[in-house]
């Protein structure tokens, strides 16, 4: 399952119900990733007390890979949905990445990833 960066940043803001629900997740053996536009939004909006904490969450997870078909996916998502869902790139790579691999997302954010029905929709 890929993890959205809402889920990630809900985590690192110690929300303790949507960290119980990964915790479960994991310990029914499913594999927690997260793509590395999560790292980079995350990053962006890190403040320097921050960086061991983020460290340590994104090193207890596995990386997607983002390449020249999740590209041509994403796009695809963007020419489809950029109007009317008011889809951005980072969330059409994220997107695309659970498609091209066949996971599912684990999002709070609906809206933001039109036509993907393996949505896992975690506790807040």
């Amino acid at each position: 399952m890929i993890l959205d960066s809402d889920v990630l940043i809900e985590v690192l803001r110690g929300n303790a119900q949507t960290a119980r629900w990964i915790a479960t997740e994991a310990s029914t053996g499913e594999t927690l990733r997260y793509s590395p536009v999560s790292r980079a939004e995350i990053g962006a909006g890190m403040r320097a007390k921050e960086e061991m904490g983020i460290a340590a969450l994104f090193a207890g997870l596995d990386a997607v890979t983002i390449d020249a078909s999740t590209g041509e996916l994403a796009g695809d998502r963007l020419r489809r949905y950029r109007r009317s869902h008011g889809l951005e790139l980072g969330d059409a790579l994220i997107g695309a990445s659970a498609l091209q691999y066949g996971e599912r997302l684990a999002t709070f954010n609906r809206r933001h990833y039109p036509g993907i029905t393996r949505l896992a929709l975690p506790d807040r």
